[in-house]
């Protein structure tokens, strides 16, 4: 039950950004309700933890931001209110111990999200949030000027469509990936009527088409490719061949393509790229830990009765899917040239067609403009919109590869936008 004497905050999203906003705005002495759309809350943040919930990473602030790319200084600002530290210190308060993994990225000490989700469920309920599932958002129930005292807000459920009133919203969406655990990206629609800034939706995260043989996909498809190198170059004249992206690590071939941490990593340059050009290109180093110069002088060293690929295997260790995927892009004539082979093998051009669908992606970029905000995530109010709806999370334009980044930054902006709603209220 909700009690009409005190202001109210509607927190539209059950996902991390959203129940941070209703942790901060709660603290305020404000009536906070969540509505989702689904059953339950938290359910993309219950399966990010299947394979060990990684809250946040450990490295310095300066390389941290910098993950966020175009969006750096925006997200910047909402770190430094909380950051990396403040969602350890935040865990610990749930009574979630966390340590630091060899890559750096941070996790709870059991490697499970429902413990946590738990405790904080428990803990908003305790300071008084409410709690209203199966509410899907549908938006304004009428016409709102500037100059109204709140917002009403219609929702789909069970039993029918019904209305609520609020003094503040905090808009907590997600983006446009995994639609059936929530983040449709319904509201786009929604908020582009009343005449907020909102970039097109995009995958992030994701993986590519190529286009393989049928021999390759059926031998191959499904196969990791392990201790690789992925580099994107650059197209600017100006930066002195220094490529755009460049790390090593792992992906795996798929039916239609390529996907993985190592893929993921470089998505962001890959997608742009085909948007603009129709195509990406990635060049894929086969063996790192080789020069080019040793690869020459192996592939060159006489292989007698050998076949070429015993002779791969026996002096550089490549066999299976690596030998099969120089056959596949470079064909039969370079692969009997030493000098295009070992080159294939230190550079093999990787064509990408398109990226795959938004809804199979881990994340998506895009969303609402920072530029129709102010520095507490409140959106500008016009002659559609009143003032007092915030945005947090997903939904709002900017991306991060995977690594704790899209948790911590989403943690942050819901913490930002609940703050900041608890303070609108205020004044």
């Amino acid at each position: 039950m909700t009690n009409p004497t005190k202001k109210q905050i509607a927190i539209i999203g059950g996902g991390p950004a959203g129940l941070m906003a209703a942790q901060e705005a709660v603290k305020a002495g404000l009536q906070v309700d969540v509505y989702d759309a689904m059953p339950s809350v938290g359910r993309k943040f219950l399966l990010a933890g299947k394979g060990g919930l990684n809250l946040t990473h450990s490295e310095a602030a300066e390389p941290f931001v910098s993950r966020f790319g175009a969006r750096s200084g925006e997200i910047g600002a909402l770190l430094a209110q909380f950051g990396a530290a403040e969602v350890q210190a935040w865990a610990h308060g749930l009574g979630v111990e966390t340590f630091v993994g060899s890559s750096g990225r941070v996790f709870p000490k059991d490697m499970k999200a429902a413990p946590l989700l738990r405790a904080w469920l428990h803990q908003l309920r305790a300071a008084g949030v409410g709690f209203h599932m199966r509410h899907k958002w549908l938006g304004w129930a009428d016409s709102i000027h500037a100059d109204t005292s709140g917002h009403s807000l219609q929702f789909a459920t069970p039993t029918g469509n019904v209305v609520v009133h609020a003094n503040a919203v905090v808009l907590a969406l997600g983006g446009g990936s995994w639609a059936r655990l929530g983040s449709d990206g319904a509201w786009v629609p929604v908020l582009g009527k009343q005449g907020v800034l909102v970039k097109p939706l995009l995958p992030s995260n994701c993986g590519f088409d190529v286009g393989w043989s049928a021999y390759f996909v059926e031998k191959f498809a499904g196969q990791p490719l392990k201790t690789v190198a992925i580099t994107v170059q650059s197209h600017d004249a100006n930066d002195s061949g220094k490529p755009r992206f460049q790390k090593q690590g792992e992906f795996v071939v798929t039916d239609t393509g390529v996907e993985g941490s190592l893929v993921y990593a470089a998505s962001s340059w890959l997608r742009d790229d085909i948007a603009a050009n129709g195509t990406a290109t990635f060049l894929l180093d086969l063996l790192p830990d080789r020069t080019a110069e040793q690869v020459l002088a192996e592939v060159r060293h006489p292989r007698g009765s050998r076949s070429l690929v015993s002779h791969l295997k026996s002096r550089l260790k490549l066999d299976g899917v690596k030998v099969a995927l120089l056959y596949e892009i470079l064909g039969k004539d370079a692969m009997n040239d030493a000098v295009a082979l070992a080159a294939g093998i230190k550079a093999l051009p990787i064509t990408l067609k398109a990226a795959r669908p938004i809804d199979e992606a881990i994340s998506s970029a895009g969303g609402v403009a920072f530029e129709g905000m102010n520095p507490a995530l409140m959106l500008q109010a016009n002659e559609k919109l009143a003032a007092g709806v915030f945005c947090s999370g997903e939904m709002l334009d900017w991306e991060a590869p995977t690594g704790g980044y899209l948790l911590t930054a989403s943690l942050a902006s819901g913490f930002v936008a609940g703050q900041g709603a608890a303070q609108y209220l205020s004044s």
